[in-house]
C-alpha cells in the first residue's frame, strides 16, 4: 500500500474515532447525566423522555448542516471541509464540559463522518474500495469504545462528584483528540476524484440542486438504506444504557462494559467485513447484515431480560460486534457507488442526515415510548428494529449502484 494511502486511512480512522468519541460521549451522558441535571422533573420517565428528545432534536438540524457543508465539499473540496467541520464539532463538544447548561453538538458533527468515508473511498483503488470505505467505520466503534471507557471511569466516582464535575472531564479532554486529528490531516492532499473534476472543469455549481434533479431515486434509496444501520445502532448503544439500568436493574458499570466489549469486537470485524464486500459485493454483505439484525432482534432482548452479566455481554458482543459491522462496514461504499463524483458528497450527506434524523436520533426516544406502551415489555422494540432493518434490506436489493459503478470503471479503464 502506498504511503499516501496509508496516511489517508490513518486520518480517516482517527478522524472518525474523534467524531464518534464526541457524539457517543453525548449519547452516553444523556440517560446518565443530562436527564438529571438539565431536565429535572418529578417523574423520572418524563426526565428521560426530555433528555432523549434533546438527543433527537439535533438530528433534525443535521440535514441543514449536511446541505450546507456538502455544497462546500462538492464545490471547494473534501479536504478544506474536513478541517472546518472537525474544528467546529470538536470545539463545540469541548465547550459542553465548561457550560453550566445544555449545549448542542452542532450542525458540523453530521458532516464529518461522511467526509471521512468519502476521503477514504476516493483515494482507494477500485478493487479495494470496500476495505478502504470500512476503515472510517472502525473509527466509529473505536471512538465509541473510548467514550464508553471515559464515561465509565468518570462514573466510578461517588455519585455527587460525578454529577458535579466528573462527567465534564471527558468532554474537555476531547479537545486534545481534535488537535491530534488536525495534525494528521496536514499531510493529506485533495482526493484524486475531486482533483480530476476540478482540472476538467466539471465541478457542479449547485451540487444539491443537480442531485435532486437527476438522482431522486438514489437519494430515496440512500435514506431508506440508512434506516437499519442507524436505528439498530442507537438502540444497541444508547437506548440500552437507560433500559438496562432502570428497567432491568443492571449496574451502570456492567452496561457500559457490555457496550465497550461490543465496540472492541466491532473495531476488528468491520475491516474484515469491508474485505468480504470487495470479494462478494457490497450489496450481498449489507443485506446479510440486515437479515442478521432482523433475526437477532428478539433474541437480543431475550438475552438482556435474563438479567445476567454473561447474557448482556453476549447480547452486545453479537449485536454490536458481529452483526452490525456487516451493515456499517459496507454502507458508505454502497452509497458512494450510487452517485457520480460531481454530486457524490451531496448524495451521501443528504441520505445519511435525513435517514439519521428520521430513525437514528429518534431511536432511544421511540424505544422508551414503546417500552412504556407495552408495559415494560420489549416485544414492540424488537419488532421496530426488525421492521427498519427490513426496509433497508428491500431498499438495498433494489439499489441501482451497479450501473453507475460499471460506467465509472469503464471511464477509469479507458483513461
Amino acid at each position: 500500500m502506498r504511503s499516501p494511502n496509508r496516511r489517508v486511512l490513518l486520518a480517516s480512522l482517527v478522524g472518525s474515532a474523534i467524531e464518534w468519541f464526541d457524539f457517543f460521549l453525548y449519547g452516553s451522558a444523556t440517560p446518565i447525566v443530562f436527564n438529571r441535571l438539565f431536565f429535572p422533573a418529578t417523574d423520572p420517565f418524563v426526565s428521560l423522555l426530555l433528555a432523549y428528545l434533546s438527543f433527537a432534536l439535533p438530528f433534525f438540524i443535521r440535514p441543514l448542516g449536511g446541505v450546507i457543508f456538502s455544497h462546500v465539499g462538492d464545490r471547494v473540496g473534501r479536504k478544506r471541509t474536513l478541517v472546518l467541520t472537525l474544528s467546529l464539532m470538536g470545539g463545540g463538544t469541548a465547550l459542553i464540559g465548561f457550560l453550566p447548561t445544555y449545549a448542542t453538538i452542532g450542525v458540523a458533527a453530521p458532516v464529518l463522518l461522511v467526509l471521512l468515508r468519502l476521503l477514504a473511498y476516493e483515494y482507494a483503488p477500485p478493487e479495494r474500495r470496500g476495505f478502504f470505505g470500512s476503515i472510517p467505520q472502525s473509527g466509529v466503534t473505536f471512538g465509541m469504545l473510548l467514550s464508553t471507557l471515559f464515561i465509565g471511569f468518570a462514573s466510578a466516582l461517588p455519585d455527587q462528584q460525578f454529577l458535579s464535575w466528573g462527567w465534564r472531564v471527558p468532554f474537555i479532554l476531547s479537545a486534545g483528540l481534535v488537535a491530534l486529528g488536525l495534525w494528521i490531516r496536514n499531510g493529506i492532499d485533495e482526493t484524486p476524484d475531486f482533483t480530476k473534476l476540478r482540472s476538467e472543469g466539471r465541478v457542479a455549481r449547485f451540487p444539491v440542486v443537480d442531485l435532486l434533479r437527476t438522482c431522486r431515486r438514489e437519494v430515496l434509496t440512500a435514506i431508506l438504506v440508512k434506516f437499519g444501520e442507524t436505528g439498530s445502532f442507537y438502540m444497541f448503544a444508547v437506548f440500552l444504557v437507560s433500559y438496562a439500568t432502570t428497567t432491568l436493574g443492571y449496574s451502570r458499570a456492567t452496561t457500559l462494559t457490555a457496550i465497550a466489549v461490543g465496540a472492541f469486537i466491532a473495531t476488528a470485524t468491520i475491516p474484515l467485513c469491508g474485505l468480504l464486500s470487495d470479494r462478494f459485493g457490497r450489496r450481498a454483505i449489507f443485506m446479510a447484515g440486515c437479515a442478521g439484525l432482523i433475526a437477532f432482534s428478539a433474541p437480543y432482548f431475550w438475552l438482556l431480560s435474563q438479567r445476567s452479566t454473561f447474557c448482556i455481554l453476549v447480547a452486545s458482543a453479537v449485536a454490536i460486534g458481529l452483526i452490525w459491522p456487516l451493515v456499517t462496514a459496507t454502507l458508505s461504499t454502497l452509497l458512494a457507488e450510487m452517485f457520480q463524483p460531481e454530486v457524490r458528497y451531496s448524495g451521501i450527506s443528504v441520505g445519511y442526515q435525513i435517514g439519521g434524523a428520521l430513525v437514528g436520533g429518534t431511536a432511544p426516544l421511540v424505544g422508551t415510548l414503546l417500552l412504556a406502551a407495552d408495559h415494560g415489555r420489549w416485544r414492540w422494540i424488537a419488532c421496530y428494529i426488525a421492521g427498519i432493518s427490513l426496509v433497508s434490506f428491500i431498499a438495498a436489493s433494489r439499489s441501482v449502484q451497479a450501473s453507475r459503478v460499471a460506467a465509472e470503471r469503464s471511464v477509469i479503464g479507458a483513461a
